[in-house]
């Protein structure tokens, strides 16, 4: 059997699309995820008993006992019968994995956090900051470089999850791959292409990641 992958090259423009759309998305939602799971991180661990135990249970447990599709599924379809209000497929794509994410980095971030010796705090008090700058500049940069590996890997899951995107028409990569599949007749070489595009993007990053943890981690240790 031949394979022919002009067909890729041919409608590049129509896969570069996708990939731009799976970028945004992808960034989108981890930005969303940092900012809502350290902010859930900080309360939990020092917000008091009660808070911490209100937003595990309807915040973080909730978001990783349903599977991502089924979220994404219900907040598109489902949601809008509720409040009358159809969801763009893009924001809730961006939305919805920024949340589920987010539960994540707010487990991972409450645990670099608790690994932060209650001392320090009380020490960045008696020095004269205040508790959010005692936070801001003392305890979360220690709390990130610590969960590093860990918020590494929830990132390049928030790129792979961006393909799920495609079940809610988002022309992310994976969604523009079916359509062109769809209309050549050639699955092997497109989905190829996808294949290539995703390790090709997403290996590199990863090794980033690991530069960026490891230069960190030698300065820490000097």
């Amino acid at each position: 059997m031949a394979f022919d992958f002009g067909v890729v090259t041919s409608h590049w423009s129509f896969i570069a699309q996708g990939c731009w759309i799976t970028l945004v998305v992808s960034v989108m939602s981890i930005l969303i995820a940092f900012v809502i799971g350290t902010g859930v991180a900080i309360a939990r661990v020092y917000a008091g008993e009660r808070i911490s135990h209100l937003l595990g249970f309807f915040y973080v447990d909730m978001m990783r006992s349903v599977p991502l599709l089924v979220i994404l599924v219900w907040v598109y379809f489902a949601l809008p019968v509720i409040v009358g209000v159809n969801v763009d497929p893009m924001t809730c794509a961006i939305v919805v994995l920024g949340l589920h994410l987010g539960a994540e980095v707010c487990e991972v971030v409450r645990g670099g956090l608790l690994s932060i010796r209650q001392g320090q705090m009380k020490a960045s008090l008696a020095l004269g900051m205040s508790w959010a700058q005692a936070i801001r500049a003392v305890i979360l940069p220690q709390a990130f470089i610590r969960s590093l590996p860990p918020l590494a890997s929830i990132i390049i899951v928030g790129f792979k999850d961006s393909a799920l995107a495609s079940v809610i028409a988002v022309p992310e990569l994976l969604r523009q791959s079916q359509v062109l599949a769809g209309q050549t007749f050639q699955p092997f070489e497109i989905y190829t292409a996808a294949l290539v595009l995703y390790g090709g993007f997403l290996y590199p990053v990863a090794l980033a990641l690991a530069v960026i943890y490891d230069r960190y981690c030698s300065r820490m240790a000097a």
